[in-house]
Order: structure tokens, then C-alpha cells, then sequence
């Protein structure tokens, strides 16, 4: 198994040392995250050898998709046809939640003493499920709280919208961990949440936005979904629909809900402290544009298959890409949300769970971008012509023919 999910790329780091510009004391804590990252893959290797799926829940087993029922709710030619659909809808909702969907989160915040490293002293708890958020003067920064109110709107994102419960689906605890020593990052590292102060400088802190832990939640969720390895096109799907579901968590609940063409599409709009030029770390909409800034390199997603870079499986080669090349499959979400319209949680969103959900991509390491594509269009309903467009846009059916870097 690949590293841990992180919000951050290494390279960027990398980049950030060779290029020298930045302070000494920012490049050292660049060499820092790096080598404390090395040290937590060996965790997460041993996580993902004895991971085991949730309890499986009782569910609905009807012969008619939801999607079918939902498309005949909006469109029948009867208000008795669409009524029955709405009714048949109610009726799968209400027997879901009777079976066992319970609301069951929890959540820890804890100190991580600046320590950076696995595993993490659990001596300090800074707020329990139920709590009171800290002061001003109890935490400075209020990473904390960010922390503790953004995974309750994550857990109730996935929980509202997906009838999910939690990150495993069976109430998983979610231990978030702030203060996390030198560390330029934020990670989910297979049991916990994991998040870096910053230094105000290059990068602010990484519980400043909501799609960023978001973002980490959802590396949660498909890890016990459909455990995408962190490898080339599957590790490259896995951080595209983190991504996404994180922008949709950013979209509804930071503020008042905004529609697919209220959104600006960014992940990480406040990660950037005030010396780099860019204005966030991806830009699903325009992939490869986020920044541009001589300490950190620039943004190098490509936006269309054609630009596809094949990359070594290493850490300097982000793994196959998996940072780089997700902005293939991000700009296709962002053309399919946007072509459906509204909001992209009632839209484009099932469709892409659906396809995560299904239990048909491969767990080899092998799941490609076709075959994702397939499974969306192949659950997208009367959608179905806006999703293939959308893929088409990004170079669907994806030959194999791929430029080199």
C-alpha cells in the first residue's frame, strides 16, 4: 500500500526546497513533513492490511433504482404518476432509517503537542462529543474548534444526503488531531484526522477550510468503500472524489448552500499564506491553475487526458500522479454538476456515490478512469447524456496512448 492521504503533495514540499526562495525555517519544516510522512506510510501499511468492512446494513432491495423513481417525481405526465413515485421514495427513506440508520457520531479533538509523528500521545482531549468549543484564550488559533465543527458537518453531509453513518458506515469515531507539531499538512492516516498549524506564511492552518477536512473525511469514506490503492489512475480517482465530495461539503455548508453556479470550485482557497501567489490548491473547474508563485512551483493538473502525465510510483513522483492527474476526473465532476445544475449534492453527487458505491471497481490497484466513467454514466439516469458529455470533455473513453512528462 501508498502513503497516507494528504491534502498536500510532496512535490509541492520538494518543490519548496529545491527552489530555496523560501525562509530557512520553512524549508526545514518542508524537510520535516517529508520525512515524518515517510515514517507514517509504515502505519498506514499496516492499516490497510487489517481493515475489514462495516457491519452490512439491512437496506431496501427494490427492483426500480431510486434515480428512476426520483426522475418520475420530477417529470411524470400525472400528478397521481408522481405522486406515487414521491410516495414509493418516502416509503424507501422511512424503511432505511427504521433498519438502522441511527445517528452515531462522535467525535474527539486532541492535542497533538506539536509532536507531528505517530502515534499520538491521547493524554489531552480538547473537546468531546457534546462539549463546549474553546475560548479564544484556551486556543489561539482555533484549530480545534475548526476541526471539531467542520468533521459534525462532514459526518452530517454524508449522513443527510448519502444515509451514511459515519466514515465506515457503521458510526466509526472520528478522532481528529490539531497542533500536529511542524507539520505542513493534513492527512487521514486510516484511523484518524490529522492537521498542521501552518505558519502564516506559506501555508495558513489546515483547519481553516471546510473543504480540507472534508476532503480527509472522504479518504475515509472510500477507503472503506471501495479501498481505491493509492496508485496511478485508482489512487488518482481516490483523491478526485475526495475532492469532490470535500467541494460539495465546502458548497453546503460553509455559509448558505450555493448552487453549482454560485460555487468557484476550488479546494484549499485559504491554504495559502500571504508570500505565494495562487488562489487555492486545485481548481476543479480549471485544473492547473490555482497558483503559480516562485517558492512553490506551479499548479501542474492537467485538465484533459491528452495532458495525462505518466509519473513513477514514488513519493517525489506522487505516486503515479495522483495529485496531478486527478484533475482529469475533477474538471469532468465539475462539467457534469454543472451541466445538471442546482445543487451538486442533489445532482452530479449520487451519481458519482453511486459509482463509488457499487461494488464494481476494481481493488486491485488497476481501476482506471474509463471504468469509473462507465459506472456513472451507467448510474446517471436521465443524466445520462450530461455525464458522458462531461467525460467526453476530458477525453473519454481515455486511450491508452498517454504523453510522457
Amino acid at each position: 500500500m501508498a502513503p497516507l492521504c494528504a491534502i498536500l503533495p510532496q512535490y509541492v514540499l520538494e518543490g519548496i526546497i529545491e527552489k530555496g526562495v523560501a525562509p530557512q525555517d520553512i524549508i526545514n519544516r518542508c524537510q520535516s513533513t517529508i520525512e515524518k510522512t515517510k515514517h507514517l506510510r509504515d502505519v498506514r501499511e499496516h492499516h490497510g492490511q487489517t481493515i475489514v468492512a462495516p457491519p452490512q446494513q439491512q437496506t431496501f432491495q427494490g427492483i426500480i433504482p431510486p434515480y428512476i423513481l426520483e426522475s418520475i417525481a420530477r417529470n411524470a405526465g400525472t400528478e397521481q404518476q408522481r405522486e406515487a413515485a414521491r410516495h414509493t421514495l418516502e416509503h424507501r427513506t422511512k424503511y432505511r432509517i427504521a433498519v438502522g440508520r441511527v445517528r452515531q457520531l462522535h467525535r474527539t479533538v486532541y492535542d497533538a503537542y506539536h509532536q507531528g509523528q505517530h502515534p499520538f500521545r491521547r493524554d489531552k482531549v480538547l473537546i468531546r462529543e457534546g462539549g463546549d468549543l474553546l475560548s479564544q484564550n484556551a486556543d489561539l488559533t482555533q484549530n480545534a474548534n475548526e476541526c471539531y465543527v467542520g468533521l459534525g458537518k462532514a459526518y452530517d453531509f454524508y449522513f443527510n444526503f448519502f444515509q451514511r453513518n459515519s466514515i465506515n458506515d457503521a458510526g466509526f469515531n472520528l478522532d481528529g488531531f490539531v497542533h500536529a507539531g511542524d507539520l505542513y499538512n493534513a492527512y487521514w492516516d486510516g484511523e484518524e484526522l490529522v492537521f498542521g498549524d501552518g505558519d502564516d506564511i506559506v501555508f495558513h492552518g489546515f483547519t481553516d477550510e471546510l473543504d480540507v477536512i472534508g476532503h480527509e473525511f472522504s479518504h475515509g469514506v472510500v477507503e472503506y468503500t471501495s479501498s481505491l490503492p493509492y496508485h496511478d489512475q485508482s489512487g488518482a480517482l481516490n483523491e478526485s472524489l475526495a475532492d469532490a465530495f470535500g467541494v460539495m461539503i465546502k458548497q453546503w455548508g460553509e455559509g448558505s448552500p450555493q448552487t453549482v453556479d454560485q460555487a468557484n470550485w476550488l479546494i484549499g482557497e485559504g491554504i495559502w499564506g500571504p508570500s505565494v501567489k495562487g488562489r487555492a490548491l486545485r481548481d476543479m473547474a480549471n485544473p492547473g491553475t490555482a497558483y503559480d508563485d516562485d517558492q512553490v512551483g506551479e499548479d501542474r493538473q492537467p485538465a484533459h487526458w491528452k495532458d495525462f502525465k505518466k509519473l513513477p510510483d514514488t513519493p517525489s513522483g506522487d505516486w503515479g500522479g495522483v495529485h496531478i492527474n486527478s484533475g482529469i476526473p475533477n474538471r469532468a465532476f465539475f462539467l457534469a454538476a454543472t451541466k445538471i445544475g442546482g445543487y451538486a449534492w442533489e445532482g452530479a453527487g449520487p451519481i458519482w456515490y453511486r459509482a463509488l458505491s457499487s461494488g464494481k471497481l476494481p481493488t486491485n490497484g488497476k481501476a482506471t478512469f474509463k471504468e469509473f466513467a462507465d459506472l456513472t454514466i451507467e448510474s446517471a439516469g436521465e443524466y445520462v447524456d450530461k455525464v458522458r458529455e462531461a467525460w467526453t470533455a476530458v477525453g473519454y473513453p481515455f486511450p491508452e496512448k498517454r504523453h510522457e512528462l
